[in-house]
């Protein structure tokens, strides 16, 4: 089992979006990866992107450049 550490979580609208996002940074060699919605998050969907806190920026450029949009960033315990 993982250490819990403090991580900042993208939510998103849709599935799709979670999807999107998850290819977009595999493409890109963004850091993070898919992860289920943490119980203490509620979403649009069920899927969320996890990264590290000091990815923040590379995380919301990725973003923009894809045309990706998030429902929030979320600073929470994985």
């Amino acid at each position: 089992m993982r250490k819990k550490e403090l991580k900042l979580v993208v939510t998103f609208h849709t599935t799709a979006d979670a999807m999107a996002m998850e290819k977009t940074c595999k493409e890109k060699n963004a850091p993070g990866r898919l992860i289920p919605v943490p119980r203490a998050i509620s979403a649009g969907c069920g899927l969320a992107w996890c990264a590290a806190l000091e990815e923040r920026e590379a995380i919301l450029s990725v973003m923009g450049e894809a045309g990706i949009e998030s429902e929030a960033l979320h600073e929470c315990m994985v």
